[in-house]
């Protein structure tokens, strides 16, 4: 991984002017290359949504104003965003005065499309918190798990017997930072139309992300191909929701074309 440069796992001095050299992006093919992902078109189609919590700046005359805001970076972007730079770049704000709202939006959809490689947008609010009534939780399975990484495919399988239509939720996806090895959390929905997919074999499947070291991005990607790949489903739709951390959460979505995108939302631990 080109992480040599990130801020991750480094102190780094709390920004007090607007910077945007702060932001580090990390190419995708890097990652997408070793899923066997080496040429366009991609498979999927999706969003890297983030939500951030602490937004603030100073008006004309010194007077703070606060905001949240909601991010989204396409899939097809050439770079992903590291997420402690982009939490530091978005502090940088805090100690600048911006003549309005506006401008702080422009601004960062400025910097973010040039450091992602692709138009990123910018809406000022967050998406409520919805729960979802259609899901079906695999949580509660009784089954015994041993294999806590690295993620194994071969757990995954289908009935291919007869096609249904399904979604499925798991609050027991975790992965580590792959620098500072802290952990991440995530809850995960997988909406399918398709040969059935065996629940006990994809909460094993899931439960062997627990000492898999990758970015959110990364293993949102690696759960779409391996599901494809073993399960064969007509259409499929992957989001997770990860929980906060400085200010900031992360929700990939991957799906195959012509999919709708999820509704955006939250999930209760966000």
């Amino acid at each position: 991984m080109a992480i040599e440069g990130s801020p991750l796992g480094r102190d780094v001095a709390y920004p007090a002017h607007f910077d945007a050299g702060l932001l580090y992006p990390i190419p995708r093919a890097l990652a997408r290359a070793q899923l066997g992902l080496d040429a366009a078109p991609l498979p999927f189609i999706g969003h890297d949504r983030w939500h951030a919590f602490e937004l603030s700046w100073l008006d004309p005359r010194g007077k703070p104003q606060v905001a949240t805001a909601t991010l989204h970076v396409p899939a097809t972007s050439p770079n992903l965003i590291e997420s402690k730079s982009l939490k530091l770049y978005l502090n940088s704000f805090n100690g600048s005065p911006f003549e309005n709202a506006g401008q702080v939006r422009a601004r960062i959809e400025q910097d973010l499309s040039q450091a992602a490689g692709a138009p990123v947008t910018l809406a000022f609010g967050l998406p409520a918190w919805q729960d979802l009534p259609a899901a079906e939780s695999i949580d509660a399975l009784d089954i015994p798990i041993r294999h806590y990484g690295p993620p194994d495919a071969a757990l995954l399988h289908a009935d291919a017997g007869g096609i249904v239509e399904e979604t499925l939720h798991s609050a027991l996806l975790k992965s580590n930072c792959p620098v500072t090895g802290q952990p991440d959390w995530a809850d995960l929905t997988i909406a399918y139309r398709g040969p059935r997919i065996d629940r006990a074999g994809l909460l094993r499947y899931l439960v062997s992300f627990r000492d898999h070291a990758e970015f959110h991005e990364q293993c949102v990607e690696r759960i779409f191909l391996d599901l494809q790949a073993r399960c064969s489903p007509q259409q499929l739709s992957v989001e997770a929701h990860y929980t906060r951390r400085g200010g900031l959460d992360i929700n990939p979505w991957r799906a195959t074309p012509g999919t709708a995108a999820p509704p955006a939302r939250r999930s209760l631990r966000q």
